[in-house]
């Protein structure tokens, strides 16, 4: 190929990050202070200690330094799987005979398929470190417990995982992945604690969701001694623990004096998305770009563009602190489609915050439309992406075709996530012409609002 940038840049592993990016310390205004739901009052330090890990308490109230050092342990382990590779679209580029560049960030070259191992191998680290036994978490689509129990495996600690009912029947080989690392996997809702049996007695027969899940994971890490609850999104020391992925982008783009005119990646939690736009993000809100940022969700659990922007309940069974954020209302109970992870009822607090004030767009799709962008990519491209990243796909190709409708060469940036390998059940009703859209009701949308509590909004 005769064009001047590679169709993949790697990175050596010397030019890895060192340091995360702690995009909050860029804001002009902070978020809102998660809230004590007994008191009103924002959570101190030391009860947010009795959920989380020490370490990641301290870096999710900090809010003035730029930049957090990357520790030996946790660089150590990076090395089996990163830098991940920046890939020019030039195949795709082709086929949709389009002056834009595109480019991508693959995330799905570990044997979590996913981003996910990014925020696992530091959370794992850090409970090591404070000398824990063991942590519990929740997964949607699987990638995240998959990750946790890898890096769970290699910092030796024990680990509990509730799984999304819905996907934990659809994904029965990401269960065996997870349990060939040595962790514990539980549909959920289950009867094995009071949320879980608190929501099945509501909800007979459902499917279950992430704040399902979550609830479910925290109960069980505070009746555990020396457990704590590890989360694979929405935090912000998780957004910054993932800061990797932008930071490798630019420091590759730069190598051809590339800028992004937008960057765009698939928002369930907001992790993935955060961690992308990251770098770029922390410049604009310096007045030294004006890249247009786009999250894209799924139209069946739209938090951002149908959601309220208030405080609610990190789960559904209303034990977790409160968070300022976009949300559905933690009683909102996702359809069973195959949005995968992208089933949370919320939204990261500093991208919801980033988003009320106007720095980014977010778009919401339907699935149907999400599996034709993703089969049309892997044809062309040579990688079957998983659902969730076939979210940021299906808007990428929409701006790469409004670019050969105007002329313009824009540059454009997304996140490839992670792979689709174990969503093939997905990938057949598609194919098969089984697959339908779920679009949840305003009566849907008001079973979810009316729980929205009224402390702090």
């Amino acid at each position: 190929m005769s064009a001047k940038i590679p169709y993949k840049t790697y990175l050596t592993e010397e030019e890895m990050p060192k340091t995360w990016l702690n995009l909050k310390a860029f804001m002009k205004e902070q978020h809102e202070p998660f809230l004590n739901p007994a008191t009103g009052k924002p959570c101190t330090a030391e009860e947010l200690e009795q959920v989380f890990c020490k370490e990641c308490v301290e870096q999710e109230l900090n809010c003035t330094d730029k930049e957090i050092e990357i520790p030996e342990g946790i660089r150590n382990f990076y090395t089996n799987f990163r830098p991940s590779p920046l890939i020019r679209a030039y195949f795709l580029e082709k086929m949709l005979d389009t002056p834009a560049e595109i480019y991508y960030k693959f995330e799905g070259n570990n044997t979590s398929g996913s981003h996910k191992l990014n925020s696992a191998a530091a959370q794992a680290y850090y409970a090591k470190k404070q000398g824990l036994k063991s942590i519990t978490t929740e997964t949607g689509a699987g990638q995240w417990g998959t990750a946790l129990a890898m890096a769970a495996a290699f910092y030796g600690l024990d680990l509990k995982v509730f799984m999304v009912k819905t996907s934990y029947e659809q994904k029965p080989y990401r269960k065996e992945v997870i349990r060939t690392y040595g962790a514990d996997i539980i549909a959920s809702p289950s009867d094995t604690t009071e949320a879980g049996r608190k929501i099945l007695k509501e909800f007979p027969g459902t499917g279950g969701s992430l704040g399902c899940a979550i609830a479910e994971a925290v109960e069980t890490a505070i009746k555990t001694p020396d457990c704590r609850y590890v989360l694979g999104s929405v935090l912000d020391h998780v957004l910054m623990h993932q800061s990797i992925i932008g930071l490798e982008s630019k420091t590759a783009l730069d190598k051809y004096g590339v800028t992004p005119d937008m960057v765009i990646g698939c928002m369930g939690g907001g992790s993935n998305y955060g961690g992308l736009i990251a770098p770029y993000m922390a410049e604009k809100l310096q007045g030294k770009n004006n890249i247009r940022f786009i999250g894209v969700e799924p139209a069946s659990c739209p938090s951002m563009s149908r959601g309220k922007y208030a405080y609610d309940f990190c789960d559904s069974a209303k034990i977790t602190p409160l968070a300022k954020m976009y949300t559905l209302g933690c009683e909102f109970m996702p359809s069973p489609d195959h949005a995968g992870g992208l089933r949370y009822h919320g939204m990261s607090p500093v991208l919801s915050k980033l988003y009320h004030d106007g720095y980014m767009e977010v778009r919401a799709v339907k699935q149907s439309e999400v599996f034709k962008a993703a089969e049309e990519f892997a044809r062309c491209e040579g990688i079957l992406p998983a659902p969730e990243s076939s979210h940021a796909i299906k808007v990428a190709m929409d701006e790469a075709i409004k670019c050969k409708e105007t002329g313009e060469k824009k540059v454009i940036l997304f996140g490839l996530t992670g792979t689709g390998y174990f969503d093939l059940a997905a990938y057949k009703q598609f194919n098969e012409g089984t697959m339908k859209d779920y679009i949840p009701t305003e009566k849907d949308l008001e079973r979810g609002f009316a729980s929205l509590p009224s402390v702090g909004n």
